[in-house]
Formats: structure tokens, sequence, C-alpha cells
């Protein structure tokens, strides 16, 4: 009787188990079903752009929506085939600009979800171009890429956002905006050499200037107006304080050698508009001892020549980027892919420090990655660029020596060699010193394999995106006219200049 009693006892204590836990069923299969649905709304935004912080929905900083969560596009090899991919997908028509040096101020999402992309034009969205892979970069808040769109709105895949932000256009000379005299001081570094800028106009009190787009161009201006040499770092930053102080001057631009800011572009005067101001405020590190890049455009023109090679042997350099977009189309569509033959523009790239101090990577050592295929340590996301222009000036064929290895390969008489990139070594250029890459180097070449016979100019330029600052940018980059037959290439006439000439 106790037994058959413990067993109708325990019938109905599973029967109550099974009634109560009914409701925890239902709740957990909705429960599945709303996270299902929100999977579904993710993996829909996907890929999503939007643009911050412009002065309408054509502008601004690019975003893109990965993994639930926004994230910022590093300016590094961003250029305007990039930015017509961003604008059509927006809905607009295509670029009329891509900027650099977070030019709409600093970015607001703490992470960078790409950096150095490489896209052809033709990708409908940009997360079809090639990247380094999501969240691989080295960039921080002031190196974010933006875009100006064609304002001829048709539809758009993501409604874009923005943080709406009043700008003049076109810029003008500050020189040119008012009659006062203008005075610039660095206030609150540590030292003298440092510190926000500050301007004033006449008997006006003393004001900020908006760190929207400022750079080592703009800097290496305020340095070398106030006597303090060059300039080593640009930042667009707090750090130097100014909170309270007002804004006087936005969208300052200058190409680098101007005697003083006046004569650099900005917004109007009194109309300043600088989103995230409490912080985004322009400062400089000037020095008196600074590297000097100099870029030998005779050995362009003395090793310069064609090379017919598999892609077999082009493996490792498919990894960096190094190929033109054809090889990649091969690859994904062709079995036999790597029996394929590309035609290489190779050369030699000779790179003398011809300053008072070494040429040191901006990136610290503990962020240099290990490259597997080349076994060396890369310290530099951009350092040279190789690009085939047309007679309009139209990009058609490019080479780069992204994540580049500097080391002191030649150096002067009484100069000893100082930097070795083998065993992680430190890298550098030392004063006196060269930095060499030799033609029979990987990705020491421009992939033509698509470029059609006839009369181009060929540019090499070094620290062409003014990450690292030197005493003068104008001996960075050789143009050369080049000629190309079906069987022969000619390197010739080649004039150093500035970069983006």
């Amino acid at each position: 009787m106790q037994v058959r009693l413990c067993s109708v006892l325990l019938v109905c204590l599973v029967a109550a188990t099974l009634v109560d836990a009914a409701p925890d069923h239902e709740h957990v299969h909705k429960k599945a079903l709303l996270v299902r649905k929100h999977l579904r709304r993710l993996k829909k935004r996907e890929g999503a752009l939007k643009l911050a912080d412009g002065k309408g929905d054509h502008e601004g900083n690019v975003e893109i929506f990965h993994m639930g969560k926004w994230g910022s596009v590093c300016d590094d090899e961003w250029d305007i085939r990039d930015a017509d991919v961003v604008c059509r997908q927006l809905g607009f028509k295509g670029a009329v600009d891509a900027t650099h040096n977070s030019h709409f101020g600093p970015t607001r999402p703490s992470r960078f979800w790409m950096d150095n992309l490489y896209c052809s034009g033709e990708e409908a969205r940009l997360d079809e171009c090639r990247f380094d892979g999501w969240g691989h970069s080295d960039c921080s808040k002031d190196e974010a890429a933006g875009v100006v769109c064609k304002q001829h709105h048709t539809t758009t895949t993501e409604p874009p956002t923005t943080t709406s932000a009043v700008r003049d256009s076109p810029r003008t000379r500050i020189g040119d905006s008012t009659k006062e005299k203008m005075s610039v001081r660095l206030i609150g570094g540590r030292v003298p050499e440092e510190g926000r800028v500050e301007v004033k106009f006449g008997d006006s009190p003393w004001g900020l200037v908006c760190g929207d787009g400022w750079g080592l161009l703009e800097a290496a201006v305020v340095c070398h107006q106030l006597g303090l040499g060059y300039a080593s770092d640009a930042v667009q930053t707090n750090f130097f304080g100014g909170n309270s102080s007002h804004m006087v001057l936005s969208g300052v631009e200058c190409r680098g050698n101007e005697p003083d800011l006046t004569r650099c572009l900005h917004d109007r005067i009194g109309q300043v508009s600088c989103p995230g101001s409490g912080e985004n405020i322009a400062a400089v590190v000037c020095s008196k001892v600074m590297p000097d890049l100099v870029i030998d455009h005779h050995e362009i023109m003395r090793t310069a020549h064609l090379e017919d090679r598999q892609l077999y042997f082009l493996q490792c350099a498919m990894e960096e980027n190094c190929l033109a977009t054809g090889a990649y189309k091969l690859q994904a569509e062709n079995g036999n892919w790597h029996l394929e033959t590309r035609r290489l523009l190779r050369f030699t790239a000779r790179i003398l420090n011809a300053g008072t101090a070494d040429f040191r990577p901006a990136v610290p050592k503990h962020l240099w990655e290990f490259h597997q295929c080349h076994m060396h340590y890369h310290s530099m996301e951009v350092f040279a660029t190789f690009d085939i222009l047309d007679s309009k000036g139209t990009k058609v064929a490019e080479g780069h020596k992204a994540s580049f290895c500097l080391e002191d390969n030649q150096c002067m008489p009484g100069v000893k060699p100082f930097y070795f990139c083998a065993n992680f070594g430190d890298q550098g250029i030392s004063v006196n010193c060269s930095d060499i890459y030799r033609h029979n180097i990987d990705c020491q070449w421009v992939d033509i394999s698509e470029l059609e016979p006839g009369l181009y100019t060929f540019k090499v330029a070094i620290n062409s995106e003014f990450k690292v600052g030197e005493m003068s940018f104008e001996n960075n980059e050789a143009a050369c006219k080049l000629y190309y037959t079906e069987s022969f290439a000619h390197v010739y006439d080649c004039k150093v200049q500035r970069p983006g000439l």
C-alpha cells in the first residue's frame, strides 16, 4: 500500500512538473524566435553604410555595420574608387572626393572595421572590395576615411545617418577672409614645442582651431611659422586642454609649404562647425631635427623592366594584395588560376634619408605583424605606392609596398648600419643611409597585365600619405614617363616632386 501510494505521488509530482514547465517551454520557444528574427535583421544589415558628421547626407566619415556594431574605415590606401563604391551603395551617382585624416571629425565608433581597401570601382558594395580583414587595423581616431558624394540622390539601400554640421563651400584662403592681422601660438604643452593651436585676428580673443582633417601638412605650417622647426606629429585631441575655449577656425587645409596659416584654406571665420568639438582640437608637436626621405629617380629609370610570371610563384604577393584585380578574379573563377601568367613592371626603389634624424615607422613595435609567407614583420601599413596614369590623369594600374620592411641596406662612408628587419629587429632608416627594395623582391612591381600599350605617367611615391613627419615632402615622389608596347617598357624623364601633384 505504501509503495502504491508513493507511485501515485510520484506520478502526480511529474504531472505537476510538466504542467508548470509548459509555460517555460513556450517562453523559450518565443525567445528563440525573437533571437532568430534579430539575427536575420542583423544579417540583412550586414555591410550597410552610413556617413557621419557631414553637412548633409551626401558627405561624412564612412561607417560600416558588421557583427551587429558600427565601425569606421581607415584612410590607408583610401582613394576615389573606394569613395565611388561607398556613394553608389548609398544611392548617389558617384563620389566627388575621398577624404582623409578624419576630415569630418574624430571617429565616434572606437573600432575600425576596415583598413587598406582595394576597390576596382566596379563593386556594388564596399564589403565586396579587398581589405585586410574585419577588425585588422592600426589606425587612430583621427585617421578616418570619408567621402563627398554627388548630390543627386536616387534610392538607398540603407538610410544614411548624419550629424548635421554647417560648413561653407567653397573654401577660401584665411588671409583673403579678413583684413585683421592673424596671430598663432601653442598653449598647454609640456614643452614650448607642443600644444594646442590657438589663433586670433587683430584684438579679438584667442580661439581654437577645429581638428577636422588636421594633419602633418597643416602642422608643418604652424611649426615653421612659429620658428619651432618641423612637425613630428599632428593630433586632434583635448590632451593639451582648451575644452572651454571657443573655436574660431575650421576646415583648415594646407599644402605644407606655406609660410604661414593665412595662406591656407579654411571655412568662413566666425561660422565654425566642429563635430565633437570638446575633444576635436587641433594640436601639434614640433621638432628641430627630422628625417627627410629622398627617392632615387635615376635608379627607377635604370632598373625598370618587364617580367611575365605565373601566379603559382606569386601567391605570397597575392596575400599582400600586390596584384591587380584581374588576378583575384582569375583565382575566384578559374580552377587552374595558378597556371595563368601576369605581366609585371619591375624596378628598384632606393630611398635615402638625407635628414637630421632617423626615419622610424609610425606604428609602435608591439603592433607590427609577422607575415608568414615573407618571414618578416610589417612595420608600416603604407610606405610606398606605385601608380600608372593615362593622359587624363586616371589611374589605370597600381602597386604598393604595404607593410614595408625598413632597414639600412646601404650607408655613406663612416656611417654604420643600425636597422635590420631580421629576427624582429628595429626597423627604420638611419641618417645618410638608404633602404633599397630591389626589383627581384616580391611586390616591387606594378601588375600591368590588363594595361593597353601606349604612353603613360608612372609615379613612385614614398610616405605618400604623410603618416610620418619629414623636413620636406617635396622630394618624395618620382613622376616619370612610361612608354609601353606589347613586349617592351621604357621608363624615362623622371622628375622628383611632392606626392599628389
